[in-house]
C-alpha cells in the first residue's frame, strides 16, 4: 500500500519569539487552553513513550490528569508494561498531537511517583465505574476473555458493595518533571517553526529549531 501522497500543506500565522511566554509551563497551558476552545476532542490525550533498561521501546495514548511548575501528571497500574518500563529507566516523553491546530507539543524529563495523597485525592474524584476498573484489571497481563474481565468486575462490585471504593495499592501516579520542551507549528513547504525551551543550570533557555 503506497500511500507516499498522502499528505497536505500547514497553513497557519505560524510563531515567532515575541509570541511566546519566556515561563514553558505558561506558554503550554495557553496552548492547551486554545486546543480546548477550538473543540478538539480529548486534548489531554497524549502519547507516552518509555524505554526499558534494555533501550526496547513503548508507546501509547494515556491522559493528562494535572499539571504546574512541578511538571505533568498522568495515572496507571504500577504493574503495566509502561510502570515496568518507568521502574528501570525513570525518563519518559509526551507527546500532545493536536493536528487541527496545526500543533504539537514534545515534553521529555526524568519521572517520578507522585505521593499516594495525590493519587488518593484524584482517585477518589473518579467515577465509580472507574475505580472499579483500577481494581479489576492487571493491566498488561494475559486474560483469557473478555468474560474473565466481566467476571472479575461483577465480583469487585459485589466486594465494594458497601462503604466506597478504597485506592489499591498498585494503582497511582507519575509525574513526568521536564528537562525539554518543544512547540512545534506546522507551516507551508515543510518549513515548520519550532521552539525548544531547554532546562539549563536551573533556568529555561528558548532556541528556535530548524524545521
Amino acid at each position: 500500500m503506497d500511500i507516499g501522497d498522502m499528505r497536505r500543506d500547514f497553513e497557519s500565522v505560524g510563531l515567532d519569539r515575541q509570541a511566546l511566554d519566556d515561563d514553558p509551563f505558561r506558554q503550554f497551558e495557553n496552548w492547551f487552553n486554545q486546543a480546548v476552545e477550538a473543540g478538539i476532542d480529548d486534548p489531554n490525550a497524549l502519547t507516552l513513550a518509555t524505554a526499558d533498561a534494555s533501550g526496547a521501546p513503548g508507546a501509547r495514548t494515556v491522559l493528562l490528569k494535572y499539571f504546574d511548575t512541578e511538571g505533568f501528571v498522568f495515572y496507571t497500574n504500577y504493574g503495566s508494561r509502561k510502570a515496568r518500563a518507568l521502574a528501570e529507566n525513570p525518563r519518559a516523553a509526551m507527546l500532545f498531537p493536536w493536528v487541527p491546530l496545526n500543533r504539537q507539543i514534545t515534553i521529555e524529563g526524568r519521572v517520578e511517583k507522585v505521593s499516594r495523597k495525590e493519587s488518593l485525592r484524584y482517585f477518589m474524584s473518579r467515577p465509580e465505574g472507574s475505580q472499579l476498573g483500577a481494581w479489576v484489571s492487571q493491566q498488561s497481563a494475559v486474560i483469557e476473555s473478555r468474560q474473565a474481565l466481566e467476571t472479575k468486575l461483577e465480583r469487585m462490585k459485589a466486594r465494594f458493595r458497601e462503604g466506597g471504593i478504597p485506592l489499591p495499592e498498585s494503582w497511582g501516579g507519575y509525574r513526568v518533571i521536564p528537562e525539554r520542551i518543544e512547540f512545534w507549528q506546522g507551516r507551508p513547504s515543510r518549513l515548520h517553526d519550532r521552539f525548544e525551551y531547554r532546562l539549563e543550570d536551573g533556568h529555561w533557555q528558548i532556541n528556535r529549531l530548524q524545521p
